[in-house]
């Protein structure tokens, strides 16, 4: 059986993203109009995450919002109900080696890529979270603060995050002691500490500045590419 979406917090009421850029790409005559967000690009470990999402025209799905501002909880409730309701949704990874080998920009259009392509459907026109087109092609529309505001780009963001942070839960029964079930692999005390007494893990991306004083246990690190020199350098 389903599991019931709680009543909405106060704080998100109100806060409801709309299918403006959607309905102005439908009107314009693109079927296939897939929103996409991308989640994982400021962690230590594990992949680099895009969703994508294909929203239908004339059936609405009430309490979606951007996944930073749910709870785990209730992401873990809504990626059901989201999953469900899209007409096609994908989520494309770039692995931490792939991360650290092209560097971070090339990694998430590599990410993109992949989502694009298990959607299963040609997208017509794609919308992005923030000023930065990581699809390319002169299909894409980027809009800041997408994922508060508008319906496609929230979803993306819920599947991308929901199905990354599962990931991570089950890669946290392989490396005991860095806590991945509860940061998911991205910056925290504990998880410093973690590095720092036991060093990097093989999810761990290696290439990032302050990877330099962790001990290595005799495995090489990756050499920084251009676009991760300034990360927590």
């Amino acid at each position: 059986m389903p599991r019931t979406v709680p009543q909405l917090r106060r704080a998100l009421k109100g806060t409801a993203p709309g299918l403006v850029a959607e309905r102005a790409l439908w009107d314009e005559g693109h079927r296939v109009v897939v929103g996409m967000d991308e989640v994982g690009r400021g962690a230590w470990a594990g992949p680099l995450a895009v969703g994508a999402a294909v929203v239908p025209k004339q059936r609405r799905l009430y309490k979606v919002r951007d996944s930073k501002m749910l709870t785990e909880a209730e992401r873990e409730v809504m990626f059901d109900r989201v999953a469900q309701w899209c007409e096609a949704w994908s989520v494309g990874f770039a692995t931490q080696a792939e991360c650290d080998e092209l560097g971070m920009s090339a990694a998430q259009r590599l990410a993109a890529r992949r989502a694009l392509e298990g959607l299963g459907v040609g997208a017509d026109r794609v919308l992005l979270d923030g000023k930065w087109d990581f699809v390319g092609g002169g299909i894409a529309r980027t809009i800041v603060k997408g994922d508060a505001t508008c319906l496609s780009i929230a979803a993306a963001s819920i599947l991308a995050k929901v199905t990354r942070d599962r990931l991570m839960r089950r890669e946290a029964e392989s490396f005991p002691g860095y806590e991945f079930e509860h940061n998911k692999g991205y910056p925290c005390p504990q998880h410093r500490i973690a590095l720092t007494g036991m060093g990097p893990t093989s999810i761990h991306r290696r290439s990032w500045v302050f990877m330099e004083k962790l001990p290595w246990s005799g495995v090489p690190r990756v050499r920084p590419v251009d676009d991760q020199l300034s990360l927590f350098g």
